[in-house]
């Protein structure tokens, strides 16, 4: 693993807070110039956030030190470019169309991208990802279920690319609550060089408080808390994630729900005369092949009613990506779109 490291983070001497250095129990606080009136928020957050690391971990069957939690899985993706990543000298590769963070991350840390297209069914190509890359080539994402298809990628490609690829492989798993496909955790313990990402943002209903999840080997893990902010996930997010770990039958019974309102929603789009094509979809969202999806993303916002227009990304031209709403929501689309349908 250390090779593919960058050598300035492998010698970084990483910030040690107040409470990196204390552990246990303790009455009175006078290590970290807090405020100490109690105002509920008036002391510093876990900053390994053990706790809930611990619920997460009971629910998922991944040990608590091998989660890292960050601001957003943006921050996750954020860490491996910089962990991974000589600027200038590296690059990562993205599988098009995918999620526009993995390039804007990328080019951030002026670090340069390759990008191997997906196949027409929207799979990764795996011996056109294997020639493409080199040894400079540090991190591969793979979105899977993929945003904005809305499809899992074959587990066994993902396997010929763990096995094969000579970098990180990046399993970006921000929809897997909403597939029926096994979550690539289960490869941990076989492919050291394996990050799969989740997210509180999507099944959980928390896109508010911005908590990221990644999933590794210890190594990695002991990488990314040596360049993450020592304070990186605060004291609200650590608490409402408790909370919903907590009541995590409430969480299963809304995935059961936006499971159903998709089955119905993709029955009635079909129906319209304009639809040419609904792909099959392990998300939250649908992804239409429309016949004039620019008018009728401006005649939705006409009526209130906010879609993605995906009509210019690679592989998705002509489509609407649509959110699986609450099943007042789903109707109204259908209503506004059943309008213009009327002679």
């Amino acid at each position: 693993m250390q090779h593919l490291v960058r050598k300035n983070i492998l010698q970084l001497a990483p910030y040690s807070s107040a409470r990196h250095e204390f552990e246990g129990e303790a009455d009175v606080f006078l290590d970290a110039n807090e405020n100490p009136y109690n105002t509920g928020f008036n002391r510093y957050p876990d900053p390994l956030q053990h706790e809930v690391k611990e619920a997460l971990g009971q629910i998922k069957g991944v040990a608590a030190e091998n989660i890292f939690l960050g601001n957003g899985s943006d921050e996750a993706i954020d860490l491996l470019i910089r962990i991974f990543c000589e600027p200038r000298e590296d690059h990562i590769l993205i599988l098009p169309p995918t999620y526009g963070m993995y390039k804007v991350s990328a080019s951030i840390s002026d670090v340069a991208i390759k990008t191997v297209a997906l196949t027409p069914d929207f799979q990764p190509d795996v011996e056109a990802v294997l020639a493409a890359s080199d040894a400079h080539s540090k991190l591969l994402f793979l979105c899977s279920p993929n945003n904005p298809t809305g499809n899992s990628f074959e587990l066994v490609r993902i396997e010929q690319l763990l096995a094969n690829f000579k970098g990180i492989v990046v399993v970006d798993e921000a929809y897997i609550d909403f597939s029926a496909q096994a979550s690539c955790t289960a490869l941990l313990d076989k492919y050291p060089n394996l990050v799969v990402m989740q997210t509180f943002s999507k099944a959980w209903g928390l896109a508010g408080i911005r908590l990221g999840i990644a999933y590794a080997s210890k190594e990695i893990i002991a990488l990314f808390n040596k360049v993450k902010p020592p304070y990186n996930v605060n004291v609200l997010s650590q608490q409402a994630a408790l909370k919903a770990l907590k009541n995590h039958k409430a969480q299963q019974t809304q995935v059961q729900n936006i499971l159903s309102e998709r089955a119905k929603l993709v029955e009635a789009l079909a129906n319209f005369p304009f639809v040419q094509k609904i792909y099959p979809t392990d998300a939250n969202f649908i992804l239409v092949k429309m016949d004039d999806p620019n008018m009728l993303y401006h005649y939705l916002v006409s009526q209130k009613i906010i879609v993605r227009n995906r009509s210019t990304v690679l592989l998705c031209e002509g489509c609407l990506r649509i959110t699986v709403g609450t099943t007042e929501e789903n109707t109204r689309l259908l209503d506004a779109l059943h309008r213009l349908d009327e002679p």
